[in-house]
């Protein structure tokens, strides 16, 4: 009876420290987003997201908004987004807080590299796509249009359209860790890897092409670094795989 009581009151204070990293990530969410609606603000940060679309339109053209409520709701949404994306690290930190006491020491070494690369190799590639793409698309799309069509983007198109570039690029960049965690898990050997290299390079391009506008430029940017990332990859495993056994595996 005594060992169930213990059970239940373990339980309860994992909840109460669950609970606590929930609302510290939440209010560190917050903090962060409240900082951005005051400065720069919302206008400012939608301004310098479409700055690479205006640069690519004729002198004097503008986006347009279609909806009534749109110049206000769209930069507010953004904003809101970029504060969780800013926020990101503290957020994996609270989680890591919360499941550390509960990892061996070689865990240890296996979770939070994987963290943090994966969370900077996300940031890499929506700075690639925002630095990178987006002016050679937009550039694209600008004079590939007819003459007879007027390019002005609807600013909640617009957002949608980076958003979900933004997020092919951040989520290709994990590549790395992604080859990372097959080979470290045991699932896929490192001579398999090396072995399909053909067909990551196909299927890179193929993905490229889904994922980016129909220009060979734009094709490229995604289709090269998912290349090079796979290669860093498994470059990367053999050491993180060395560096993370546990006793037993290093026996």
């Amino acid at each position: 009876m005594t060992d169930q009581a213990s059970g239940e009151e373990s339980f309860i204070s994992h909840l109460i420290e669950l609970r606590d990293r929930l609302v510290k990530a939440m209010i560190g969410v917050a903090l962060v987003c409240l900082v951005l609606l005051l400065w720069p603000g919302p206008a400012q940060i939608y301004d310098f997201l479409a700055t690479p679309m205006i640069e690519s339109l004729p002198v004097g053209s503008k986006m347009i908004a279609t909806g009534v409520v749109a110049p206000f709701f769209v930069p507010f949404k953004l904003t809101l987004l970029l504060g969780l994306i800013i926020a990101l690290p503290w957020v994996f930190y609270q989680i890591w807080a919360f499941v550390a006491p509960g990892l061996y020491a070689h865990e240890k070494r296996l979770v939070l590299p994987l963290v943090i690369s994966s969370s900077l190799l996300f940031v890499l590639g929506v700075a690639f796509c925002y630095v990178f793409v987006f002016k050679r698309v937009f550039h694209f799309i600008s004079e590939f249009a007819p003459t007879s069509i007027a390019v002005t983007p609807d600013v909640d198109n617009y957002l949608d359209f980076v958003m979900s570039m933004c997020l092919a690029f951040g989520a290709t960049f994990e590549v790395p860790v992604v080859v990372v965690i097959l080979v470290r898990m045991g699932i896929v050997s490192l001579q398999k890897l090396r072995s399909i290299r053909p067909y990551v390079v196909v299927g890179a391009f193929v993905v490229a092409a889904i994922v980016t506008p129909p220009d060979i430029v734009s094709q490229l940017s995604l289709a090269i670094p998912m290349c090079l990332l796979y290669e860093l990859g498994m470059l990367v495993a053999p050491i993180f795989v060395r560096a993370t056994r546990s006793p037993e595996e290093a026996a």
